[in-house]
């Protein structure tokens, strides 16, 4: 959402989201002049719209176009595909346009409701991966309507996006809890920017700072909030700083999660949703194994429960903090050299706009007890997705940017799994959500783990040299988890035990 400065305007594409954009322009005529559409339809081309001439085909007409510094071009056409999108950059690019803005997002953009401020520089996630699955939000978010929604996390990648995304929910109240204070500030900044310009409804912002990890402030505020609807995406989740940190990552998401059911369970939340990750699976690092342990405290309230916890798990995003896009993004602009684990390592990637609209469509059909499974699609080389990314910034892999393999970290491994071999996914009527099937009930004893490891976060007086020990939590996490006793190293790294 940058300021657009004032200068001639190119909209890349004339349907109605462009014709939007274009009437919001010509009211704010700070932001410049629409001076032409460019389109690819016939029907459409050498048209005027609402004075505003339809120059095409794309390829043909962009070449005769004579840039200046303030030109932009902007692409406003929601439905296009990922190919699509290489294609028009590329012809942009070419023509001379140093500014290339677009419309984020398909699935806020399809309800006809597009907006000027929702627009933002093209970035290389908007051209790699899959073309994302159309959700019809207004729809799917009808179980929200009048309802109090709280979101953890919601200053985050993942959470922020759900908050986005809401706001078209028609929700009374839309709680933004976090213990960042600045990221929560952020996003209450920006969602009231957006319903300003009116981007959504109405909903009543709360912005709430707060520590999951403690257990009366959780049961007070859950209390005081009377929330019908959680989204739980708030966790620690960087697997090299967690295997650094694997008593934070348990305290925070495994009795974190734990102090948030709880209370859900006894102030009657009706839904609660849980997101997820892929290296729940099988974990070889403590972070997936906090988040397997977090799904199992989710269905474990649901099997005692007649309300509605379930649990919605899902690959890599594109973009989010941390991730290897905006790694790489940075290497880049160093001039290299960009840094690749290993040559066969593959991940599932879905943009965060995609995979928050699904979690939010599974959050109102998704029934109590169900493990959910976003369909990530093929899983995508890492080296590869890093030439594009050089490419995408004007440079030849190799030649002007260097790519360096350096090895797998601490809790990596080359391929992650979306399920275990004791489960099985099976499609579901809607599109790209998968339903979970456990073949046998999970071994682990969660309510026995959770006081086994409670002295190593909580100060206990009488057993003092368990609090924060790390060899203790690896042995005991060991015990309960397999594949994590395999993965752990035979000699604990410096900087252990916090």
């Amino acid at each position: 959402m940058n300021t657009i400065k004032a200068g001639r305007l190119y909209i890349i594409g004339a349907g109605f989201a462009g014709q939007t954009l274009a009437n919001e322009i010509k009211t704010k005529a700070i932001f410049g002049e629409v001076v032409a559409f460019l389109d690819d339809d016939p029907e459409k081309i050498g048209r005027k719209i609402d004075g505003i001439p339809v120059l095409g085909p794309i390829r043909d007409v962009a070449r005769l176009l004579r840039m200046n510094p303030a030109d932009e071009a902007i692409i406003a056409i929601p439905s296009a595909s990922r190919e699509y999108l290489k294609e028009l950059y590329g012809i942009l690019k070419r023509a001379g346009f140093d500014r290339i803005r677009i419309l984020p997002g398909i699935s806020q953009i399809i309800e006809g409701d597009a907006h000027l401020i929702q627009t933002r520089s093209i970035d290389p996630q908007d051209l790699l991966g899959r073309t994302p699955v159309t959700v019809n939000l207004k729809q799917s978010l009808s179980y929200l309507r009048g309802k109090r929604v709280l979101v953890t996390g919601a200053g985050g990648s993942i959470g922020s996006e759900l908050c986005r995304q809401l706001l078209s929910g028609g929700a009374s109240r839309l709680y933004l809890f976090g213990h960042g204070e600045n990221s929560i500030y952020q996003i209450d900044r920006e969602l009231r920017l957006l319903q300003d310009e009116g981007v959504g409804e109405k909903a009543t912002l709360v912005p709430i700072i707060g520590d999951l990890k403690d257990r009366d402030y959780i049961d007070y505020i859950l209390g005081r909030l009377k929330a019908d609807v959680i989204f739980h995406a708030a966790a620690y989740k960087h697997v090299p700083m967690m295997e650094e940190n694997p008593v934070a990552a348990i305290e925070n998401n495994f009795f974190g999660t734990d102090n948030l059911v709880h209370g859900a369970r006894k102030h009657r939340v009706k839904r609660f949703v849980l997101i997820t990750t892929d290296k729940a699976v099988d974990p070889v690092s403590v972070y997936g194994v906090s988040k397997n342990l977090c799904e199992g405290l989710v269905l474990n309230a649901a099997a005692a429960s007649e309300l509605n916890f379930m649990v919605v798990r899902f690959g890599n995003v594109l973009g989010s903090r941390g991730s290897i896009v905006p790694l790489f993004q940075k290497q880049i602009e160093k001039g290299g050299p960009i840094t690749v684990t290993h040559r066969d390592m593959r991940r599932w990637f879905m943009t965060i706009p995609e995979a928050c609209s699904l979690v939010l469509k599974a959050g109102g059909v998704g029934v109590n007890g169900n493990l959910y499974l976003l369909d990530m699609g093929e899983p995508v080389w890492i080296r590869e997705m890093a030439e594009q990314m050089i490419r995408f910034y004007g440079f030849e892999p190799e030649r002007d940017i260097k790519i360096e393999y350096v090895g797998l970290r601490p809790g990596e491994r080359l391929d992650e799994r979306l399920w275990s071999v004791d489960e099985t996914p099976v499609a579901t009527e809607f599109k790209r959500i998968l339903k979970v099937e456990r073949n046998r009930p999970s071994p682990v004893d969660i309510q026995g783990l959770l006081e086994k490891l409670k002295p190593l976060c909580r100060f206990d007086p009488n057993q003092p040299d368990q609090y924060r020990n790390t060899e203790s939590l690896l042995e005991i996490l060991g015990e309960a988890f397999p594949s994590l006793k395999k993965a752990v190293p035979s000699k604990i790294p410096v900087g252990y035990g916090i």
